[in-house]
């Protein structure tokens, strides 16, 4: 009786052990919070927080420790050290510009997160030789801005669709214009048509994975930039692509 009751008291722990264990990766809440929250992270970071919605992002782009993420045109790197504390010491993010970015290299130069890497590249090749293959590429706001220059989009979204590894995702997050203006918005109003965005990235093997409403703003006419909607909110779509 006394060996049963062992037996079953040794099973209860293991079961317990197990379930803590499953339980543990299945709340990747809690390791969003602790990335939004990361002091490598600035002030003027936190400032986007209520606009940007960091957490919704996260789980969104589905970051995990341990990938290797490019961040494409990354400005100062705001989504970048985000996306680099999300991924945590065994994890890398690569935040991709056209040229250098004097805010990204005073981030990166602190040396407060040593998996966050710099590359100036052009944008339809942004991905450098050498690069390892990539779980995650995310542009954030500028596909329009990519639009504007002459960089060729079928071979940057190419580029990246090469670059990631088997089921890796594509993020798309842009400024919503009205539905069938394409890309006829991009430099007055800084606005795409999401169904545009769709087209041209689909067209280099992605598919639609996943669509997200978290900055999604039904109010907005979609008549402005967003930078002049003051504090009325802006519309945005969120596409996640998958290879």
């Amino acid at each position: 009786m006394q060996k049963h009751r062992l037996a079953q008291a040794v099973l209860a722990l293991a079961a317990c052990a197990v379930f803590g264990h499953v339980a543990a990766e299945a709340s990747p809440q809690s390791q969003y919070q602790s990335a939004i929250n990361s002091p490598a992270r600035t002030d003027d970071d936190r400032k986007s927080d209520a606009k940007r919605k960091p957490a919704e992002f996260l789980a969104f782009v589905e970051a995990k420790p341990g990938m290797k993420v490019m961040d494409l045109d990354a400005g100062g790197g705001t989504s970048s050290a985000l996306l680099a504390a999300a991924v945590g010491p065994d994890g890398e993010v690569w935040a991709q510009g056209q040229k250098e970015s004097p805010k990204l290299q005073a981030r990166i130069a602190s040396g407060k997160q040593s998996n966050l890497h710099a590359v100036v590249t052009p944008m339809d090749n942004p991905v450098a030789k050498g690069t390892p293959p990539l779980d995650l590429v995310v542009i954030n706001m500028n596909y329009h801005d990519v639009v504007n220059t002459p960089a060729d989009r079928n071979a940057m979204n190419k580029r990246i669709y090469d670059a990631l590894k088997p089921g890796g995702k594509y993020v798309v997050i842009d400024n919503s214009a009205k539905a069938g203006h394409g890309l006829s918005d991009t430099k007055t109003l800084h606005r795409i048509d999401e169904t545009s965005v769709i087209d041209e990235v689909t067209k280099a093997g992605f598919k639609v994975d996943a669509k997200s409403d978290y900055l999604r703003a039904p109010s907005d006419p979609r008549e402005q930039p967003f930078w002049e909607m003051k504090d009325k909110p802006d519309d945005k779509f969120a596409v996640r692509f998958v290879k």
